[in-house]
């Protein structure tokens, strides 16, 4: 009798405990529902103020939503405030959260060389998720424009820098530095490496590497050869500087059309975007025009673009 008392006891210990996750689950839907609602909805009072010398009391989980669920809101409303002021029918795509530990990258069939143990080299980062990664390579162009519009609209990039043409400059790219870009190296002078020894690949690939540590604090973990040409001897002197990788592209961007590497002249999840620090001089357009020819291209297909430096 005692044993049938327990059970029933347990059994209704569970039901209890079922209870109470169905109504948490009840207010977790109806706290989405409020925050949702239209702004014509009616506000709360604000929450009294602590007395001198106390902690604000701490909100309630439905408070802790609402508070959530505003933020979200108002950084949606700026993205697409931003996208209408910058000239894009439609705001970019949020990337997802990068991922915890970052895939195995290899080099692409029919880029090896004969060397082994050397920095792989690619145009696409193996995921399923919907993203690209957008690059810029050289240094030429240096218009404030594409920094308040990259900032403004929240699109990650990063940037291959020669030395020769960002040296009249490098605090156009501290700026851009300090709004979380990654700068990478792309040699000092912009030579064909293939066509370069073994020690002068390695000048300029350690030389642009001494630089950017000394300019900007970081030595660079990423390296992208001018033209998109290299050889063993270009794999092992990157090596030798610490280059862990060599991102090439699979599609490129220009102020009014995009080339592509493959045969379908489409994006593919993980595929690297191409493209320069160029003006009016170089091109038929400017950087924003750029920007606005790539993203409306990558958000009309449905990707989100993410930080390389995130998955490389």
């Amino acid at each position: 009798m005692q044993l049938v008392r327990q059970k029933e006891q347990r059994h209704g210990f569970r039901s209890v405990r079922a209870s109470v996750r169905v109504v948490g689950a009840a207010l977790l839907v109806a706290a989405l529902g409020s925050a949702c609602a239209s702004p014509a909805a009616e506000e709360k009072p604000a929450p009294a103020k602590p007395a001198a010398g106390q902690q604000p009391r701490a909100e309630g989980a439905a408070g802790a939503l609402d508070a959530y669920v505003e933020r979200v809101r108002k950084a949606r409303a700026a993205r697409v405030a931003a996208a209408k002021k910058w000239g894009l029918a439609q705001p970019p795509i949020e990337a997802p959260e990068p991922p915890k530990a970052k895939p195995r990258i290899t080099t692409r069939k029919g880029f090896e060389t004969d060397g082994t143990g050397l920095p792989p080299v690619f145009t696409t980062v193996p995921t399923k998720q919907k993203i690209v990664f957008l690059t810029i390579d050289d240094g030429a162009e240096k218009d404030p424009a594409l920094l308040r519009m990259m900032s403004e609209l929240k699109i990650p990039y990063s940037a291959f820098l020669s030395n020769y043409l960002v040296k009249d400059d490098y605090g156009y790219f501290k700026k851009m530095q300090g709004e979380g870009v990654t700068l990478n190296n792309h040699t000092l002078t912009h030579p064909y490496l293939p066509g370069l020894d073994y020690d002068d690949q390695k000048r300029q690939i350690c030389g642009m590497q001494d630089i950017i540590q000394k300019q900007f604090g970081q030595r660079p973990r990423l390296f992208r050869p001018p033209y998109g040409n290299y050889n063993e001897d270009t794999l092992r002197a990157a090596k030798s500087c610490g280059v862990k990788a060599v991102p090439l592209w699979a599609s490129e961007a220009f102020a009014d059309h995009m080339e592509w590497r493959e045969w379908d002249r489409d994006l593919h999840p993980g595929d690297i975007i191409l493209t320069h620090f160029r003006g009016k001089e170089d091109w038929k357009g400017s950087m924003p025009d750029m920007i606005r020819l790539v993203m409306k291209t990558i958000t009309a297909k449905g990707y989100a673009v993410a930080k390389l430096e995130d998955y490389v």
